[in-house]
């Protein structure tokens, strides 16, 4: 079968749009849903309503990689793959970059599977901050913290 570049490469940049387009609004509901909270907050949440916020900032992120994923496993299960298991299956393990190699993409598509490792990479790493910036904040806005460094809201010296 001979590979097309013009047909991988516009799907390509649809998918990646797309991916894009859901994170950012993912990233963005969440981040407005984090400053409502805090900003009830006052002070401080305390420990335990804190980690409860982690938790559900954690959760909803895993939901929106979930949904990143089944982005990508719908174009698979539409081009590549006779049914939604393999399609999710290999999206999954190619958006984690695990990429146990026991599912393959069919020649016509096989650049989308690397692609879309380096997309998981980045959406995951752009969560990773999100999650590290909301612990910093609710680390900076406790009282007992801010009184063992000496001064409140500098991140630097946690």
């Amino acid at each position: 079968m001979k590979m097309t570049l013009i047909p991988q490469a516009s799907a390509a940049a649809l998918l990646l749009v797309l991916t894009l387009c859901l994170q950012c609004a993912g990233v963005a509901a969440l981040v407005e849903w984090l400053r409502g909270l805090t900003a009830r907050g006052g002070q401080g949440l305390g420990p335990v309503r804190s980690a409860v916020l982690v938790v559900k900032s954690t959760i909803a992120i895993i939901v929106l990689h979930g949904l990143e994923i089944l982005l990508w496993a719908s174009f698979y299960r539409l081009q590549c793959f006779p049914s939604w298991e393999l399609s999710f299956y290999f999206s999954s393990s190619s958006y984690a970059t695990v990429g146990y190699g026991d599912v393959t993409l069919p020649s016509r598509w096989r650049l989308l599977g690397p692609l879309e490792s380096m997309a998981g990479v980045l959406m995951c790493g752009v969560s990773v901050c999100l999650l590290f910036a909301t612990i910093t904040r609710l680390m900076d806005r406790d009282p007992r913290h801010s009184q063992k460094l000496g001064h409140a809201n500098d991140p630097v010296d946690l």
